[in-house]
């Protein structure tokens, strides 16, 4: 069978398929390169170190978002403040994006920045927002941030609007902090935080975490909050290390498909029987 030779319309055809095919390509190649530089841009911004006091245990573990542009905007961090205790924080920008990633960077360095200026976690709080607002970005972030006394145990929390945290003791009691909270930075100005005492106790353990860690197509916040309460609960009567824990809570984020950033924040109080 003899072939047709191509016509005019044929090569005009062709000409316009090899088009479209370079400008799918190119934008492809322009997407996966933004979100490399997201990932890149918010690792380079996340802490690599934690810190040590004696008898507390503090470890993080963090994923990325498994599809898309879903990368930028969740963040951990954990330092010493002026009169030894530590700082413990964790939140989540809106959006999912190199803009999202670059605010993430601002936020973190602003809340260490005024912790050495203020030990109260809910003023804290109320002066990021202020300066949040006086950026003027159209971004807003949740937050929690806890200040832990290694001396006594106690822990001083305010919450920004961000899902609460999770506690466990070695006696296998567990459940969720009950923080009353107030809206998240950058919404408007003026907001106050009120501040939540716990205490941690020898064996116990506080889960801090997003919501990417809790919320998945399979699994609401309510059910993704009760798995950590289990795991929890778990670890501290089986004596295991903050780090064998955030690790568990991370790989259950990920069995249900977890389809945003996933940071998890484990503080333990006493040294583990088991390590990983």
């Amino acid at each position: 069978m003899s072939r047709k030779p191509p016509t005019g319309d044929d090569d005009e055809l062709l000409a316009r398929l090899g088009s479209l095919t370079a400008q799918a390509r190119e934008r492809a190649e322009f997407q996966r390169s933004q979100v490399e530089l997201a990932i890149a841009l918010q690792r380079g911004m996340l802490p690599r170190d934690m810190p040590s006091a004696p008898g507390f245990d503090v470890a993080v573990q963090y994923a990325p978002a498994c599809y898309g542009l879903n990368v930028g905007g969740d963040w951990y961090d954990a330092f010493k403040l002026p009169d030894d205790c530590i700082g413990l924080s964790i939140g989540d920008v809106q959006g999912h994006n190199i803009e999202a990633a670059a605010f993430m960077g601002q936020v973190r360095v602003g809340l260490r920045a005024l912790a050495s200026v203020t030990s109260d976690p809910g003023e804290l709080l109320a002066r990021t927002n202020d300066l949040i607002l006086s950026i003027g970005t159209d971004l807003f972030a949740t937050c929690t941030f806890m200040r832990l006394d290694p001396a006594t145990g106690v822990m001083e929390s305010a919450r920004a609007g961000h899902i609460p945290c999770v506690w466990a003791t070695a006696d296998g009691k567990s459940g969720i902090t009950e923080d009353e909270g107030g809206p998240p930075l950058g919404i408007e100005a003026g907001m106050q935080y009120p501040v939540t005492r716990h205490r941690l106790t020898t064996g116990g353990v506080f889960v801090l975490l997003t919501d990417g860690v809790v919320e998945g197509p399979s699994m609401t916040v309510d059910e993704g909050l009760d798995q950590v309460v289990r795991l929890a609960g778990i670890a501290a009567v089986a004596g295991l290390s903050a780090g064998s824990l955030a690790a568990a809570v991370i790989r259950g984020a990920e069995r249900v498909g977890h389809e945003d950033d996933a940071a998890v924040l484990v503080v333990g109080h006493g040294a583990p029987t088991v390590r990983p």
